[in-house]
């Protein structure tokens, strides 16, 4: 059974209280809780085994290194990797689409497509535009229905995947609308005219058991803090004949294999993507972090957020004034659900919320085209995770009605 009440013990900063009000964090799509574990894992790397990894021939050197190359192959076995050498570490999944989008710019060229989607975050989007300008190829990409879902129709009639398109990126679970996208089926239409398919797994591997196999993707990228892990460090899943076939994307050290002062040739992956001083300590708690997760169970995450997805959702969609951005149904989405109250801007929403003790985001995102396409200029967002409770939904609730009857009269309402 699970117990949510004893994983919410396990992360201290869920016990604070915001001046009256018990701590509601329904922000965990920006950032999630860390666990007592994660924090222990980070704190004991510092105090008992702080050395760099790879060219410390020394006693902590190589404890750094084994627990580096250990949090890898957790990673890899998280994820359904065939080898260790196939993850990248990063500092964040931005760095790992900037990763993927220069080194697979490298081959593309004029009358070279790349598809994209209009729900894309920011760091799905920017990466692929320089790319384009840079290379002379296009930028495409789907839209969306009204319902926050992919026009799949509209693409086929379009023909938007084709014989010119080379790198098809998308985002399996939008940080917006919370839709789950058919990212196994465009990849087989991606591989079906030789492209590479990219996913932006941010909003998916911290909520449910992934294999890359079975995917279908080439390459993946995900973030470390949204999945209890730390700050600064991402991860870009690549088969490894593809990273083997791609160039560095950072040049200096631990990248190479000889430097002559002519010219230089490099090192396999993962070590051709993982310039400089990489991020050890963090990668470290990541590996804690994956630990934690496994001994839970993804599986059982994800029945308990989809459980508490669909009580908010039918909780917000009783509000009179609120509408819910993408589908209002428990129905392939993910647990991020924005919304906005009537003549209400997001930040006041945000505002009020907070002197309440809920903690949620209010802005666009990092998805302007998304709102833009939809008819918003921003919205607010809650997101829950596998400590979010039926109670701090409750919470939300009630925070959402006295914030709409705060504004009612200036509005010119009567509640």
């Amino acid at each position: 059974m699970y117990d949510v009440e004893a994983i919410r013990q396990l992360f201290p900063i869920l016990q604070r209280r915001v001046g009256d009000y018990p701590l509601v964090y329904l922000d965990s799509a920006n950032t999630s809780q860390k666990p007592q574990q994660v924090v222990d894992a980070i704190a004991e790397h510092y105090l008992q085994h702080n050395a760099n990894v790879a060219r410390a021939m020394h006693l902590l050197g190589a404890e750094a290194t084994g627990a580096f190359e250990g949090a890898r192959a957790q990673v890899a076995a998280f994820v359904g990797a065939a080898r260790p050498e196939e993850i990248v570490f990063t500092k964040n999944a931005s760095e790992a689409l900037n990763l993927a989008a220069n080194t697979l710019g490298a081959k593309l060229g004029p009358g070279d497509e790349i598809v994209i989607s209009v729900m894309e975050h920011h760091s799905n989007i920017v990466p692929w535009q320089l790319i384009a300008q840079r290379t002379g190829a296009t930028l495409r990409w789907f839209d969306v229905t009204d319902e926050g879902r992919l026009d799949l129709e509209a693409a086929e009639r379009d023909a938007l995947i084709n014989e010119r398109t080379k790198v098809v990126s998308l985002t399996w679970v939008s940080n917006v609308l919370g839709t789950r996208n058919p990212v196994a089926d465009i990849a087989a239409q991606a591989h079906a005219v030789g492209a590479v398919m990219v996913v932006d797994a941010s909003q998916a591997v911290p909520h449910q058991a992934i294999d890359v196999a079975m995917l279908g993707a080439d390459l993946v990228a995900f973030t470390g803090h949204k999945m209890c892990g730390p700050t600064g460090v991402g991860v870009l899943w690549g088969r490894f004949d593809l990273l083997e076939s791609l160039p560095p994307f950072l040049g200096g050290g631990e990248m190479i294999e000889i430097v002559e002062m002519e010219r230089s040739t490099y090192a396999a992956p993962p070590a051709r993507f993982e310039a400089g001083t990489p991020p050890i300590a963090q990668a470290v708690g990541l590996g804690a972090a994956v630990e934690f997760l496994t001994g839970i169970g993804m599986d059982a995450i994800e029945a308990h957020e989809h459980e508490i997805t669909a009580y908010a959702l039918a909780k917000l969609t009783a509000i009179e004034g609120l509408s819910i951005l993408g589908p209002t149904e428990a129905v392939e989405r993910g647990s991020a659900i924005s919304f906005n109250l009537d003549g209400v801007h997001p930040h006041d929403v945000m505002q009020v919320l907070d002197s309440r003790g809920v903690a949620i985001r209010g802005g666009h995102h990092c998805a302007r085209p998304l709102h833009r396409r939809l008819g918003h200029q921003s919205s607010t967002r809650a997101s829950s995770y596998l400590y979010t409770t039926p109670a701090e939904i409750d919470a939300l609730a009630d925070a959402l009605v006295f914030t709409r009857d705060y504004f009612a009269p200036r509005l010119g309402g009567v509640r």
